[in-house]
C-alpha cells in the first residue's frame, strides 16, 4: 500500500513541477516533499564485557557473524549502531572518529594525571592499565620512548587512517557479515592473541567515536537501530557527548547480564542507576528490559538427562526473573523516572536459539525480543502517516480546482480564525499552569540547595570510606574532567550533579507528569493532542460546498501533522530543559575546576578542597541562576509551541482558502484511490487489525 501511494504522489509531484510557477504550487511541492519523514527508534544495549551483548544482537537480528564475540575482547569505549541498509545489498560500516583536538586533550590527561603519577599505579590500577592499553594499541612501544603530546600527535602515527587526519568518516563495504566483522575488529575491539585478531599489528579503536553497521534485507531494523553502548560514558568529551545524546534518545533500553549473577552483580544495576535520569526525565525511554543471558548454562545439576536439564533451566529462569524484579523494586531513585510497568525481564540463550540442542526457539525468549522490535518498527503508523498526508494534499489540490467557493471563502476563514484563537487559548492555559508549578518547585529546590550546600560539599570532598592517595586521585580526575570522575568499574562521581541534586529532586515528579515518556500519556496534560480547529463541525456547516469540504479535510490532516511535529519538538526540547539545571551548575563551576588543576605537590589534596569550597561559597546565587535558566528554557518552549501552531495553520489556511488558482492538476482519480486506502487504514487502526505493509 505504501509504495503504491508513494508512486501516486511522485506522479502528482511531477505534474506540479511541470505546471505554472505559483505560490500554491510551490506550497504543494513543499508539502509532498514533507511526506517522507523517517521514523527511527533507538534501542540502547548496556552490559559489561563478557555479558553476551554481541551474541544477543547477532541472534536477534539473525546475523550470527555480524559482531565479533568470544575470543576477541570488546572495547568499552566505542558506540556501535546496527541498522538496516536500505540502499543496496552490501554489509557496510561507517566509522566516525574523534577529532584531533579531542585526542590531544585525552593524551594530555592520560600523560599528566594517570601515567605521570606514581600514586595512580598503586591506587587506580584499572585507570592506569586502561591508559597503558590504549596507548600501546595505538602507538605500540613508541609512546614509552617519547611520551609527549606533541610527539604522539604527529600525523606519521595515523598514515593508515588518513580519514582521521582530515576529519572525515571511513566506510567499509563487504559482501558478507563475516567479512565485515573481520574488517571491523581493529576499530571496535581490544587486543587479543587469538582468532582473527592474532594477525593485527595496530589497533585504531582509541580513535573511534562511533561505528554504524548497516545490514541488508532485514525487516527488524527498518525503523529500529540497536546501539551497543559503553556503561558510563567516556572521559573523552566527544565520545561522552555522543553517548549522552544516544542514551537520551533511546525509547528502549536493554540491560544485559549473565543470568547466574543477574540480581547480585553490581555493574548492571549501577548502569541503570547512573543513567536513569538521562533515560527518564532527561530522555524518552519507555521500556527497560533486563536481559539475563546464557540461560541454557546450568551449574551443578544433579539430573543430567535432557528432561532434567530442561527442568533445571526453567526453574532457575523463573527464580532469576523474580530476583531481578525484587531488586528493581528497591531502586527508589530509578522509580522516580519509571514505573514498574515499563520494566520487563527476559531470560535468553543466544546459543540455544541458533543450535536448538536442549531448548526450542521460543523457550530461548529471543523470538519475544524480535516480536518487540517488530512492534517498535510500527509499519502501520508509518503507512498511515504517509497516506493521511497524501490524502490531505490531494484534497487540497482537488478543492482548489472546484469553482463553488467564491461566495463562502470569507465566512470559512472567519470561522477558522475564531476557532484557532480559542484553540490556542486552551493550549496556553495548561502550559501556564505547568510553568507556575515548576516555578514553585524550583523555589523550594533553591532553598534546599542553599541549606545543604555545605553538607553536600563535605560528603563529596571528605568521604568516610576513601582517604589519602585514592581520594587525591579521584579529586584530581574530577577537577581535570569538569567535575566528573568515571572509573572503569563501579559508580561514577559527579560534583555538578551532587550540587544540583536538590534542584533536580524538586522538579522530578512535576517533570514526569508534564513531559511523560509513556506513549499513552501526553505532554502538558494533553493540551496539544486536544487542540482542534473544529474542522468536523465546519464540514457539516458547509456541506453544500464540495471545494470547502476538501480544503477543510486538508486542514484537518495538517493539524495532525503539526501535532506530530510538536510532539517531536517537545521531546527534544524537554531534554535540554531538564539538563539545563546541571549544565548551569557546571558552567558556574568551570573556573573553580581550572583553578584547582593548578594545585600540585605536597598538600595539593587540601588545596583542591579549599579552592572548591571557597568557590561554591562565593557563588551565592548559583542555584537561583540555574532556576532562571530552566524557567527561560521552559518559557521558550511554550512560545515555540504557540508559534508553530499559529503560523503554520495561518499559512495553510491562507494558501488553501485565499488563493484563486486554477493551474493545479486534476487529481480526481488519485484522490479516490488514496481515499479508499486511507479509510481502510483508519478502520484497521480502530479495529486493531494487523499492520498494512
Amino acid at each position: 500500500m505504501l509504495s503504491e501511494v508513494r508512486n501516486i504522489m511522485a506522479c502528482v509531484h511531477d505534474k506540479i513541477l511541470h505546471g505554472e510557477k505559483t505560490k500554491l504550487n510551490a506550497f504543494l511541492e513543499e508539502k509532498i516533499c514533507d511526506l517522507e519523514t523517517e521514523k527511527r527508534e533507538l534501542v540502547g544495549v548496556f552490559g559489561r564485557t563478557g555479558a553476551g551483548k554481541s551474541s544477543l544482537i547477532n541472534a536477534v537480528v539473525g546475523e550470527k557473524d555480524l559482531l565479533p564475540s568470544g575470543s576477541v575482547s570488546a572495547c568499552t569505549t566505542v558506540i556501535i549502531k546496527v541498522e538496516a541498509n536500505k540502499q543496496n545489498q552490501n554489509y557496510e560500516a561507517e566509522i566516525e572518529f574523534i577529532t584531533k583536538e579531542e585526542l590531544k586533550q585525552e593524551l594530555w590527561f592520560l600523560l599528566t594525571f594517570i601515567l605521570n603519577d606514581e600514586d595512580c599505579k598503586e591506587e587506580d590500577v584499572d585507570d592506569y592499565n586502561d591508559a597503558v592499553e590504549m596507548l600501546s594499541a595505538l602507538y605500540g612501544e613508541e609512546w614509552e620512548k617519547n611520551p609527549s603530546v606533541e610527539h604522539l600527535m604527529n600525523d606519521k602515527h595515523f598514515r593508515e587512517i588518513p580519514e582521521f587526519i582530515v576529519s572525515t568518516k571511513k566506510t567499509l563495504t563487504c559482501e558478507s557479515a563475516k567479512k565485515l566483522s573481520a574488517e571491523l575488529v581493529k576499530y571496535t575491539r581490544s587486543r587479543s592473541k587469538y582468532g582473527m585478531a592474532k594477525s593485527i599489528k595496530k589497533w585504531f579503536w582509541p580513535l573511534v567515536k562511533c561505528v554504524t553497521i548497516r545490514v541488508p534485507n532485514n525487516d527488524l531494523l527498518q525503523n529500529v537501530t540497536l546501539v551497543d553502548l559503553p556503561g558510563n560514558g567516556d572521559r573523552n568529551k566527544g565520545r561522552d557527548k555522543m553517548w549522552k545524546g544516544v542514551v537520551q534518545s533511546c525509547s528502549t533500553v536493554w540491560i544485559v547480564t549473565d543470568i547466574n549473577r543477574a540480581a547480585s552483580e553490581k555493574e548492571p544495576w549501577e548502569i541503570l542507576k547512573s543513567a536513569s535520569s538521562l533515560m527518564g526525565n532527561g530522555g524518552q525511554c519507555q521500556h527497560i528490559h533486563f536481559i539475563c543471558t546464557k540461560s541454557d548454562v546450568i551449574e551443578d545439576s544433579d539430573d543430567l538427562s535432557v528432561a532434567g536439564v530442561r527442568a533445571a533451566i526453567f526453574k532457575r529462569n523463573i527464580r532469576a526473573k523474580e530476583e531481578v524484579k525484587r531488586e528493581f523494586g528497591k531502586l527508589k531513585g530509578v522509580q522516580t523516572h519509571f514505573s514498574g510497568d515499563c520494566f520487563k525481564v527476559f531470560t535468553v540463550s543466544s546459543n540455544e536459539f541458533l543450535k536448538e540442542k536442549r531448548l526450542g526457539p521460543d523457550e530461548t525468549e529471543i523470538p519475544k525480543l524480535q516480536e518487540f522490535l517488530q512492534e517498535l518498527n510500527d509499519f502501520h503508523s508509518v503507512t498511515l502517516k504517509y497516506v493521511s498526508g497524501a490524502y490531505g494534499i490531494l484534497s487540497l489540490i482537488q478543492g482548489a480546482g472546484c469553482g463553488d467557493m467564491a461566495g463562502v471563502k470569507a465566512n470559512v476563514c472567519k470561522d477558522l480564525e475564531e476557532n484557532l484563537k480559542c484553540a490556542l487559548d486552551k493550549v496556553f492555559e495548561p502550559m501556564i499552569k505547568s510553568y507556575r508549578a515548576f516555578n514553585k518547585c524550583l523555589m523550594e529546590g533553591v532553598e534546599k540547595s542553599n541549606s545543604s550546600r555545605e553538607s553536600d560539599l563535605k560528603s563529596f570532598l571528605y568521604p568516610k570510606r576513601i582517604k589519602g592517595r585514592a581520594l587525591y586521585g579521584r579529586l584530581k580526575s574530577i577537577v581535570a574532567n569538569n567535575g566528573v570522575y568515571k572509573p572503569k568499574k563501579g559508580k561514577q562521581y559527579n560534583l555538578n550533579e551532587k550540587l544540583a541534586s536538590k534542584l533536580m529532586e524538586s522538579i522530578d515528579e512535576e517533570f514526569r507528569k508534564t513531559f511523560p515518556n509513556e506513549s499513552k500519556c501526553e505532554p502538558f496534560n494533553g493540551a496539544i493532542s486536544s487542540f482542534s480547529l473544529g474542522t468536523g463541525t465546519l464540514v457539516e456547516k458547509y456541506k453544500k460546498y464540495k471545494g470547502v469540504q476538501l480544503q477543510l479535510e486538508f486542514l484537518r490532516t495538517e493539524e495532525e501533522k503539526i501535532k506530530a511535529k510538536l510532539d517531536k519538538t517537545i521531546r527534544e526540547r524537554k531534554k535540554e530543559i531538564y539538563s539545563s539545571l546541571t549544565t548551569s551548575i557546571e558552567e558556574n563551576m568551570q573556573k573553580c575546576y581550572e583553578d584547582a588543576q593548578q594545585c600540585k605537590g605536597k598538600g595539593s589534596l587540601n588545596a583542591m578542597r579549599v579552592v572548591i569550597e571557597q568557590h561554591v561559597r562565593a557563588k551565592v546565587d548559583m542555584f537561583k541562576e540555574a532556576k532562571t535558566v530552566m524557567m527561560l528554557n521552559l518559557a521558550e518552549l511554550m512560545e515555540v509551541i504557540q508559534k508553530i501552531l499559529m503560523e503554520t495553520l495561518l499559512r495553510s489556511m491562507d494558501l488553501s482558502l485565499n488563493t484563486d488558482d486554477q493551474s493545479v492538476p486534476d487529481v480526481k482519480e488519485e484522490l479516490e484511490t488514496v481515499t479508499k486506502k486511507y479509510k481502510a487504514l483508519k478502520k484497521n487502526t480502530h479495529e486493531g487489525t494487523s499492520p498494512v505493509r
